[in-house]
């Protein structure tokens, strides 16, 4: 969700939890702190410590399918909080993947409850029921709730940019695989949406520099397999993607918001005042040039255009432009910060849903483009699936196509040359895609910016498919 915004504090480098030179003093034990019974586990080579609740029976309650949910320490008085569950078939084989909620600055609980995770609330009832689509159907699934101060994740720090953002992340992984060593050699898929255009390619990016300095010998630590890169209606890049906002509110599959002379009129402003902005920005990376860039496409697009769309239909949700829209309900917020519920979880703060995104956006992150660490990912042969609901406004599919087009690798032309075909689920069609060699693009119908909302059931065979081949196959 990438239109929330509020105020943050600066990134401080200097509090990331650091590679020591020792891995031998890892230490176990049980630790009861405010009336929870903890598991803790001391990671020697990232200074780090985790410590967690087994099996709290919240929201996962499949028999036999373990869950694990608290908190990893990723550097000095910051706590990053994870909820993991194993997946519901052959756990002991299944692949793993992560989730991390876009924004910036949204717990992931959100994608958990309201798309894919192990349970989700029916007609906003109260508490929640097994979800037959979510993801853990066939992976071991890890959220995280990242940066610090989103979800249940606390601490001291505030990161500004999703370059900062990155090797916390990474420090979280190498905890997590050393407590749970079972799951070092599966392969890894990073999943993400939204803001998750900026996250995910540079997070994978990362981890693929970590795990060549580890070959190298230059830190110690776990190679992590990188198979697989999903993401939901990704922002990654302002140049792109504010042109196609103007023309998908010109011309979409289900509402037109403005005619053709205004149309022509916001291009042209795009042209004359944003194109040099967002240039200025790349050009010097200063976060005051980023921050005039940002202002200057809210100024000219943005907002203009947010007000064309409610002005016939003042009820307008941007994430669903159909006008009988859908979107998700926020009844797991209110479930999350119940205290019974956090005891259970082992949650040390109250749920914070959304810390909003001001800490980036005055840091000059939203303008910068990720299209060059897409471009790397897809050079190492790092599948990517780039999917996007086509009745989002938000992120939408004109501008998350032709940001897959402009991928810099051998396959480009051929790739943008391709024309998309039917995508099905059991025989009815849900989209269309195209692919080549591990780049996947797909538009998918009567869905909105979160597809797993609008979409479960394909969502699943889409995730399934990609974390099992790299690929996508109608059905």
């Amino acid at each position: 969700m990438r239109w929330t915004f509020g105020v943050g504090a600066a990134f401080v480098a200097s509090t990331i939890a650091k590679p020591t030179s020792s891995r031998t003093v890892n230490k176990r034990y049980v630790e009861e702190r405010n009336g929870i019974n903890y598991n803790v586990f001391e990671h020697a080579a990232t200074s780090s410590k985790m410590s967690f609740v087994k099996n709290s029976g919240i929201c996962e309650t499949t028999p036999g399918v373990n869950q694990y949910s608290g908190y990893i320490s990723v550097g000095e008085g910051l706590n990053m909080w994870f909820w993991f569950f194993e997946a519901r078939q052959n756990p002991k084989e299944a692949p793993l993947a992560a989730y991390f909620e876009g924004g910036p600055g949204d717990g992931s609980e959100y994608g958990l409850f309201t798309q894919h995770g192990p349970c989700h609330f029916v007609n906003n009832e109260t508490t929640p029921s097994l979800n037959p689509y979510s993801f853990n159907e066939y992976a071991n699934v890890l959220y995280v709730d990242q940066p610090i101060g989103a979800g249940f994740s606390y601490g001291n720090v505030s990161v500004n940019s999703t370059k900062a953002a990155a090797p916390y992340v990474w420090t979280l992984l190498q905890a997590f695989y050393d407590s749970f060593p079972e799951y070092e050699n599966r392969d890894f898929g990073l999943w993400t949406e939204s803001y998750g255009g900026h996250y995910g390619p540079e997070f994978v990016k990362y981890i693929l520099d970590q795990n060549a300095a580890i070959a190298r010998g230059d830190i110690q630590g776990e190679e992590i397999r990188v198979t697989a890169l999903g993401i939901n209606n990704g922002w990654f890049d302002a140049r792109i993607q504010e042109k196609a906002n103007v023309d998908y509110a010109f011309d979409n599959p289900y509402r037109q918001f403005i005619n053709e002379s205004y149309h022509a009129e916001l291009l042209s402003r795009y042209d004359t005042n944003c194109t040099p902005a967002i240039e200025r920005c790349a050009a010097t990376n200063t976060s005051e040039d980023c921050f005039d860039a940002w202002s200057s496409y809210m100024n000219e697009i943005e907002y203009p255009l947010l007000a064309a769309m409610r002005e016939g239909f003042p009820t307008a949700y941007p994430g669903d432009i159909r006008r009988q829209y859908l979107r998700p309900s926020s009844t797991y917020v209110s479930y999350l910060q119940r205290a019974d519920i956090q005891k259970a979880l082992g949650a040390e703060v109250n749920y914070t849903d959304s810390i909003g995104a001001g800490a980036f956006i005055y840091g000059g992150d939203d303008p910068r483009s990720f299209l060059s660490q897409l471009s790397t990912i897809v050079q190492a042969g790092i599948p990517i699936v780039s999917y996007a609901g086509d009745a989002d406004y938000v992120c939408n599919w004109l501008g998350v196509l032709q940001v897959a087009d402009e991928i810099q690798w051998p396959g480009q032309k051929a790739f943008a040359n391709q024309t998309l075909q039917p995508y099905t689920l059991n025989g009815v069609q849900k989209g269309t895609f195209k692919s080549l060699d591990n780049l996947i693009f797909m538009r998918i119908f009567e869905a909105g910016h979160n597809v797993p909302f609008y979409q479960p059931e394909a969502s699943l065979q889409i995730f399934e498919q990609v974390m099992k081949t790299g690929g996508v196959t109608p059905t």
